[in-house]
C-alpha cells in the first residue's frame, strides 16, 4: 500500500496557478492510478481528476476540466496537478489517493474505489 504526501497549496489570488504535487512511497507505484479529490468547507468531497497507469489515460471532472491538468512521473513517484485560472470556488483541501490496477482499466473519480489517501493540501482563493 502506497503513503501519499500532497504539497504545493497555498494562498493564491482569482485566476492565478498553483502546481499540487503528490509524493509516493512504497513498492510498485507504476501499478497504481491516482486520482484528485477536493473538499470544501460544507461540502462532500468530490473527484476532479485522475490518471491511470501506463498508457496514462486521465479524466477531469466538469468543475475544472480546461484549467487543470494532471501529470505523472513514475520515476519520481510523482503525480502533479497543474491548477491554472483558480476561483474563489475552487478554495478546499486537496487530497490525491490511490488504487492498484491492471493495465486496461482506466481510473475512475469515484472515492470508493481508492484504498490510500493523502493528508491533504488546502488551497485557498481569495483576493
Amino acid at each position: 500500500q502506497l503513503q501519499l504526501v500532497e504539497s504545493g497549496g497555498g494562498l493564491v489570488q482569482p485566476g492565478g496557478s498553483l502546481r499540487l504535487s503528490c509524493a509516493a512511497s512504497g513498492v510498485s507505484f507504476d501499478r497504481y492510478a491516482i486520482g484528485w479529490f477536493r473538499q470544501a468547507p460544507g461540502k462532500e468531497r468530490e473527484g476532479i481528476s485522475c490518471i491511470s497507469r501506463r498508457p496514462a489515460r486521465t479524466s477531469y471532472s466538469d468543475s475544472v476540466k480546461d484549467r487543470f491538468t494532471i501529470s505523472r512521473d513514475n520515476g519520481k513517484k510523482t503525480v502533479y496537478l497543474q491548477v491554472n485560472s483558480l476561483k474563489p470556488e475552487d478554495t478546499a483541501v486537496y487530497y490525491c489517493a490511490a488504487f492498484p490496477t491492471i493495465l486496461s482499466v482506466d481510473c475512475t473519480l469515484e472515492e470508493r474505489d481508492y484504498r490510500s489517501w493523502g493528508q491533504g493540501t488546502q488551497v485557498t482563493v481569495s483576493s
